[in-house]
Order: C-alpha cells, then structure tokens, then sequence
C-alpha cells in the first residue's frame, strides 16, 4: 500500500500547506532531501491546539496536536517532493512542546506525530526524533514539528 492509500484508509487527506507567519518558506528539498520549517497544530489558518502541555492542554489532547502538527508538516514535505508517494523515508522529527514548569513527558506528546508517520510510511517512517520542552511556542500552540524526509530522485 502507498503512503497515500494508507491516508486515504484513514479518512485523511493533506491540508493545503499552511501560509507562513514570517520570513520563510513551509519546506525546502535539497537534492533528496526535504526540510519542513516548524508546523504548527492548525486547521484553516487556526491554532487547534493553544496552551501550556501539562496545565492548559492534557497530555491527550497534546497528542492529538503533535498529530495535526505532523499532518501539515507532512503536508508541506509532500508538496515540496511532489506529493506524499514521492517521499521514500521519514528521516527525523524535531516536536517543540510548549511545556507548563514540571511537564516531563514530551516524549510521550511526540508519539502522536511518530505513531502517525509510522502509520503512513511503514518501517520508513521510524525516524530519528527530538522531544522538547520550551518556554513558548508561536500564537501560543501547543506543540511546533520539524521534518526531514528523504525523497525520490528527480
């Protein structure tokens, strides 16, 4: 099955990519690699998921935001490669965590995005990963993901 078909078995289809908030472009591909810049849990230019992980937002439904996070991350790799069944490997995730004083289980907010790459890509989409606690995060979101993908040849 491709990553799209496994999508698709989801009820999932990739959002447009979400409009930079700065200076920036949502991804860059490098020969066959593709950078993702930091994807934020929103739907329709809105941030889902807004609040400290472990006293405004719990740890469900920070998972559910590393998820949505991941979806337009992956959104932006796939646009960059050409589309999502262009993208042969997920290399590594960076999940920012927007952590109240205290909150140690960033790992476990990040499993939301790293689950949900395994589930589309397979054994491709285990990945190297950074969970990490900061003070703040952009329009206060939960969580921030990063992707590096490797993709096909051109």
């Amino acid at each position: 099955m491709t990553p799209q078909e496994r999508l698709a078995s989801m009820g999932i289809s990739l959002p447009a990519v979400p409009r930079p908030i700065g200076s920036y472009v949502p991804a860059l591909r490098w020969g066959t690699t593709v950078l993702t810049s930091g994807q934020l849990p929103s739907r329709d230019g809105r941030v889902m998921f807004a609040g400290k992980v472990g006293s405004e937002i719990p740890l469900e439904r920070a998972i559910e935001a590393a998820h949505l996070a991941a979806v337009n991350a992956l959104a932006a790799a796939a646009e960059a490669a050409g589309g999502v069944d262009e993208i042969v490997r997920v290399l590594r995730a960076c999940v920012y965590v927007n952590s109240a004083p205290g909150f140690i289980d960033q790992p476990k907010v990040a499993n939301g995005a790293s689950d949900f790459l395994g589930a589309v890509f397979g054994e491709a989409g285990r990945h190297v990963r950074a969970a990490v606690g900061v003070a703040e995060l952009p329009l206060n979101a939960a969580v921030e993901l990063e992707l590096i993908v490797e993709v096909r040849s051109q």
